[in-house]
């Protein structure tokens, strides 16, 4: 399935990637000039819609609170590494001599660029693998042999070996490899080192705890290589942005030379002091576990991922951009990479290491890739109102001498708390100083909407906004229901007029439930259906965040009608009340769903 024109991802712009390079001023322009490998800034994709559970950057699940207080003496001085070098030289099994202390270990990969590459020196660098890497080949001047490494295959060590030449300098071994979790063996390592004794290896364990082979050792065995370790990982320290180089002492101190001195704060080399005496063993065991119970997941939903030896899992499907929107819907932020090349199809989704949060992961997914039913608000979304109920709101407001706009409308709907247009309309008058009641509005209201002897009502200008035939093509896929804020004879009628009541194996009313916002109409459209997982489509932040708290996947959906301004400004709302995804007409919906 392709993305659709119409789909709104709920994700801010996704960094370039590291073949893109840095805009230059154009040809005699003053100013400075930035060195030619400066490229696009790193940044982080952020969801639109609102996320508490993050699992787009393989973190680690962090800690109790550590102590990190600075005795006021070390506040005033610049801070010693040497007692945080020494706890991981034992951690780590290797003299204190042999680590050097980093502001985490993307800090060692560039203090390796910086030291050993330059013009004409060559990294080779099997690929996909961390962006980060490529970037400061460039920034040291240095060129990128790219050799393939596809997921799921061993390192590629035969081509590596073909593409050693004088110009080499740095290899790059990355296992378990980010973001695919393939990795490389020990075996490798000494076939490189003796195939390239001028180069250096660069061995980045950032998950080795999570391996079944960790590197680490033989790595240091040989003269050329250097390990890199982190704490953001198994050690869930992310935010402490400690990493560690180990290596030989003499290649250390060139390490030293080629970065700041002091690269870690007071706090963070206490703290990390204190985490690196903790017993990670339990941790990295669940999230093994989880790592195998995903695997299976995805299997059963007809996805074939990747075997991964890190904290995550990489997976491939047309559908990456779609479900990272979904997934964020639910409030869980995963990984996608549209506008990288060789992964526009990919995702990568950290485990949390935690039951809770990986219940909530596994069914989150099994609700964006297979929704077992897929529930519709009534109002802007099967039924077009815009010739009815909004007209009853504007006119009923007229009766008591009061314009409201089509523009002042949407704003108080998209204020939220108002699935009740009888309310609204009340509310609405009531803020414009108008002495009424909610009685007295809604039988106005429901005069101008039902009709009278006098007048047909307003309701007969409704009309549908799908179509018989896509409801039944989507009736056969999977059961529906409607969940809406009308009176049951209300919502009834139009389904009985329309020729398409025998299409919902639900309808959940006013009648029924709270309305939404309360996620009870839709837990009640999941129970009436018998499932468990589900689709809801709505066009208010109302919908959206009824069905967050329900455990349904929101997707929005744009009225009819609307300047183009308006209708941005809607879709604005209604990513952040929580939808990942928002359809500009609900049609749309037939091409995304899987």
């Amino acid at each position: 399935m392709t993305s659709s024109p119409t789909q709104t991802a709920g994700f801010t712009a996704q960094p370039a990637g590291p073949t893109t390079g840095a805009s230059k001023p154009a040809a005699g322009a003053a100013g400075p000039q930035a060195n030619p490998g400066v490229r696009v800034p790193y940044r982080t994709a952020r969801p639109l819609a609102p996320c508490d559970l993050w699992l787009a950057g393989n973190e680690g699940r962090p800690p109790a609170p550590l102590e990190s207080l600075i005795p006021s003496e070390e506040l005033g001085r610049y801070p010693s590494s040497a007692s945080l070098e020494a706890a991981a030289a034992e951690r780590f099994g290797v003299e204190p001599a042999q680590v050097l202390a980093t502001a985490g270990a993307d800090d060692g990969l560039l203090r390796l660029a910086l030291a050993f590459l330059a013009p004409g020196r060559e990294l080779i660098l099997p690929t996909p693998t961390f962006e980060m890497i490529p970037r400061y080949a460039a920034l040291a001047g240095g060129d990128v042999v790219e050799v393939n490494w596809a997921e799921g295959t061993p390192y590629p060590v035969e081509a590596v070996l073909r593409s050693i030449s004088p110009r080499t300098s740095l290899i790059a071994v990355v296992s378990p490899n980010n973001p695919t979790g393939a990795v490389a063996c020990a075996e490798d390592l000494r076939r490189l080192s003796e195939a390239a004794p001028n180069a250096l290896l660069i061995v980045d364990q950032a998950y080795a705890e999570f391996a079944d082979e960790d590197l680490s050792a033989p790595a240091l065995k040989l003269p050329n290589a250097v390990v890199l370790r982190t704490m953001s990982k198994a050690y869930g320290c992310a935010g402490l942005r400690v990493g560690f180089s180990l290596g030989a002492p003499a290649i250390l101190e060139v390490l030293r030379a080629a970065g700041n001195p002091y690269p870690l704060a007071a706090s963070s080399l206490n703290a990390a002091t204190q985490r690196l005496t903790d017993d990670i063993t339990p941790s990295v065991q669940r999230v093994r576990r989880e790592r195998e119970a995903l695997l299976a997941t995805l299997g059963e939903l007809g996805l074939e991922a990747s075997p991964s030896q890190g904290n995550f899992v990489f997976v491939r499907t047309p559908r990456a951009s779609q479900v990272r929107d979904l997934m964020a819907g639910l409030g869980i932020a995963i990984r996608a990479f549209p506008g990288v090349p060789g992964l526009t199809d990919a995702l990568r989704i950290t485990l949390p290491g935690d039951s809770v949060d990986f219940t909530r992961l596994d069914r989150s997914m099994r609700g964006a890739l297979a929704p077992e039913a897929v529930l519709f608000d009534m109002d802007g979304v099967l039924a077009d109102v815009s010739r009815s109920y909004r007209t009853a709101i504007r006119e009923t407001a007229a009766s008591y001498g009061v314009t409201i706009t089509d523009t002042e409308i949407e704003a108080a709907k998209a204020a939220g708390d108002a699935n009740d247009d009888w309310r609204l309309t009340w509310r609405i008058l009531v803020d414009r100083g108008v002495d009424c009641t909610l009685d007295g509005v809604t039988d106005r209201f429901e005069a101008l909407y039902q009709g009278t002897s006098k007048a047909p009502g307003l309701r007969r200008e409704e009309t549908l906004l799908l179509d018989r035939a896509t409801l039944e093509r989507l009736a056969a896929a999977r059961p529906l229901a409607v969940v809406t804020g009308r009176p049951r004879s209300d919502a009834r009628r139009f389904l009985e007029e329309q020729g398409i009541a025998d299409l919902f194996g639900a309808v959940i009313t006013r009648d029924d439930a709270p309305l939404k916002p309360d996620p009870e109409p839709v837990r009640r459209a999941m129970d009436a259906l018998g499932v468990r997982t589900a689709w809801m489509l709505g066009d208010t932040r109302d919908d959206i965040e009824s069905a967050r708290a329900a455990g349904a996947v929101p997707v929005a959906v744009l009225p009819p009608g609307g300047s183009d301004d308006a209708r941005r400004t809607l879709k604005a709302q209604l990513c952040a009340a929580g939808a990942g995804v928002c359809l500009d007409r609900t049609t749309d919906l037939e091409e995304l769903l899987p």
